[in-house]
């Protein structure tokens, strides 16, 4: 721990995934390291996103597999959820977690500096009197939960974050936004057993994805008793005596116990010096070029606060990669369409490279093909149904994999490795897949493409 200031070769102003990430990477490289950061090492991602939300989305599976548990022979009693016993088990990952980085980062010699820092010159930064000089400056200072202006009274109105701390579970929940964080939500409120309403301006949920992959979604949560109103603006909400009342555009009104806002995250930038300091912002978010700089002195930005992927493996590449180029060591450029992109739902949604409208409008002539995991044993054995797509170039590389059923996430550690190293789908083909798995819905959907299917009803 630092109070005092100093001279340091890289200063970073906030310790998520980018960070932290850039801060242990840099000290690998003999670099003299300041990590600045107003709450706890770890960020969005260890304490409000990826490892709590994930922990409910696993107690919620234990929860449907106790419920359906008669499909598999087994006889249980479903008694239902116990959120202290929830949130104990999911503070305990966390907290491990968190005790982990602490010890990581200590072990680097990383100068970890506890206070809110702000930008107050192109190579410093101040923490109450202290001032960190830095020979470049890394700016990391994250994301917090979009509100739309809402009055977020943490009981009836909510976020994400409270709805990390929920203490009992709502009978009915309106989730306003059908993209990542609300689509998760929606799915552990409904193995909780509530009643649950998503809310979406456009036309399907899950936006981003491949069209075909949102509409069996849509199928599967349809199934599961989970309502939506697709392409319907939001307009407006009441608190009443029992909880909410949620207005649409059109005239439709929705009444439930809780609203949970989950239009996504904004860039936390206001008020930190950035501006002050010639830093050019667009639309709260720091603008950067390719090298991820800011286009002043030494300063670069990462993660959140710059307008790419909000996902913290994101932050963690892109953290590294600030390091390695501050150091001389001109690393490749990241390639945001490489990244996989996975829903923790039930069913998940995982995907890497270009969704069949995104190829078309790049000008690639594509070929396709859809393969059902009904023709995958081990998602036989899982009960689960979906699909895996592999969109190629016509006599080229795969250009896309687009995933949905229970666990597909795992797989997606393969489909960036076809689609990064540009393999064709006869080399991938050729990979002998282990069985069963679900890694072989990939395999079969590659010889398929490859002209010599096997399990594969025409």
């Amino acid at each position: 721990m630092s109070e005092n200031g100093g001279t340091f070769d890289l200063v970073i102003l906030g310790a998520g995934s980018g960070g932290y990430a850039a801060a242990i990477r840099a000290s690998e490289l003999g670099m003299k390291v300041a990590l600045i950061e107003k709450n706890k090492l770890g960020g969005t991602c260890l304490h409000v996103g990826c490892i709590p939300t994930k922990a409910l989305l696993h107690s919620a599976e234990v929860a449907d597999a106790a419920r359906d548990s008669e499909t598999f022979g087994v006889k249980a009693d479903f008694q239902g959820i116990d959120m202290p016993g929830v949130n104990a088990y999911k503070d305990k990952v966390v907290n491990r977690m968190y005790r982990g980085l602490t010890g990581l980062i200590k072990s680097h010699g990383i100068t970890v500096v506890e206070g809110e820092g702000r930008l107050t010159g192109p190579d410093e930064v101040t923490v109450g009197g202290a001032v960190y000089k830095g020979a470049n400056i890394l700016l990391a200072t994250g994301s917090a939960p979009k509100t739309l202006g809402l009055d977020i009274d943490g009981e009836k109105v909510i976020t994400s974050e409270q709805a990390l701390e929920m203490q009992s579970v709502p009978a009915s929940v309106v989730v306003l936004g059908g993209g990542v964080i609300g689509v998760e939500f929606a799915s552990v409120y409904r193995s909780y057993g509530a009643e649950v309403t998503i809310v979406e301006a456009l036309p399907h949920l899950l936006p981003l994805e491949d069209e075909s992959t949102s509409k069996q979604l849509e199928r599967a949560f349809r199934k599961r008793g989970i309502k939506y109103e697709l392409g319907t603006p939001f307009e407006s909400v009441k608190t009443t005596d029992s909880g909410v009342s949620v207005s649409l555009k059109g005239g439709k009104s929705l009444e439930a116990d809780v609203l949970l806002v989950a239009i996504g995250r904004g860039p936390v930038s206001e008020g930190l010096g950035y501006e002050d300091n010639g830093v050019r912002m667009e639309r709260g978010f720091v603008a950067v070029d390719e090298n991820l700089h800011t286009g002043v002195g030494n300063i670069y930005a990462v993660g959140d606060l710059i307008p790419t992927l909000q996902l913290a493996h994101v932050g963690f590449a892109e953290g590294i990669y600030v390091a390695e180029q501050i150091a001389g060591l001109n690393p490749p450029a990241i390639d945001y369409d490489g990244v996989p992109r996975i829903t923790y739902s039930e069913p998940e949604v995982a995907s890497v490279g270009l969704t069949s409208a995104k190829a078309k409008e790049k000008g690639y002539e594509t070929v396709e093909l859809d393969y059902n995991l009904g023709g995958n044993g081990k998602s036989q054995i899982l009960q689960t149904q979906g699909s895996v797509k592999v969109i190629a170039q016509k006599d080229g590389p795969v250009l896309g994999v687009h995933m949905i059923g229970s666990r597909v996430g795992e797989l997606t550690a393969e489909g960036q490795l076809i689609y990064n190293w540009e393999a064709l789908p006869s080399e991938v083909a050729q990979l002998v897949h282990p069985h069963p798995t679900q890694s072989e819905a990939l395999g079969e959907a590659h010889l398929a493409l490859a002209g010599k299917p096997l399990h594969v009803h025409e």
